[in-house]
């Protein structure tokens, strides 16, 4: 196995993403892309990675590996590339060996690790809602809620989204009208509302660095599906459990 990135921060910040959601993972080295899919330990959120062969400049494999990882040492380790940087993988004596070569070549040497061997399946999910905005209207209204509850409510109704939160006296609303940058796509003339953690939200929606565009999916009381890409390069989702209302 030999990858090559001429661009390391698709790596880089993909790995600071995940990193805070996931403390260990396996990633998948496939012949044509390095895939991950993980559960954070309170079985809340799950994330899904794919970082294409074509987002490398060498991409050598002979067979599948998996390769076990803990992601905190990673992410040290990558925040010493710089952006010129090139950055290749290899595995050297049951090692993940790591080359930054710029103005000097640095070398590290990562364990791997051994981990339960079990591959997590990727719910089937059906959405009968799917928004495509750019990734700071979702981020300022988030950021916007966060002033006032610890939860957010997205609710869908023709033509509209809104978000909204309310605390013990506060309340924020934010509604963004299904125009311009926004598109909403609706399968049913129903008001659509699910509750979600704001926390949960704020660690996935830093995937904005990968992409401009993100697509959120949801239902009520239903799991919140939100999905970055970069076309040829990298693919990050997230599936988030909801809050559900006892009332």
């Amino acid at each position: 196995m030999r990858l090559t990135l001429a661009e390391p921060n698709y790596l880089k910040d993909s790995v600071s993403i995940i990193s805070e959601l996931v403390n260990e993972a396996s990633f998948k080295i496939k012949p044509n892309s390095m895939e991950l899919v993980a559960m954070d330990p309170a079985n809340v959120a799950m994330v899904i990675f794919k970082l294409l062969s074509s987002a490398f400049t060498e991409y050598q494999v002979d067979k599948e590996i998996d390769l076990a990882i803990n992601l905190a040492n990673l992410k040290q380790i990558l925040r010493r590339a710089k952006s010129s940087d090139s950055l290749t993988l290899e595995i050297e004596e049951d090692k993940l060996k790591i080359t930054l070569i710029g103005a000097s070549k640095r070398t590290f040497f990562l364990p791997i690790i051994d981990l339960e061997d079990r591959d997590q399946r990727i719910p089937d999910l059906n959405f009968p809602i799917t928004i495509k905005t750019k990734t700071y209207v979702l981020n300022d209204a988030i950021d916007d809620v966060d002033v006032v509850a610890e939860s957010v409510s997205l609710i869908v109704e023709p033509k509209k989204f809104t978000i909204m939160a309310e605390g013990d006296l506060s309340k924020a609303k934010i509604e963004i009208p299904s125009e311009g940058d926004t598109i909403i796509v609706s399968d049913t003339p129903d008001k659509i509302k699910a509750k979600y953690s704001i926390e949960y939200l704020k660690k996935m929606m830093a995937a904005g660095k990968l992409a401009n565009d993100v697509t959120i999916q949801f239902n009520k009381d239903y799991p919140l599906k939100l999905e970055y890409k970069s076309v040829d390069k990298v693919f990050l989702s997230f599936i988030l459990a909801p809050r559900v209302e006892n009332d």
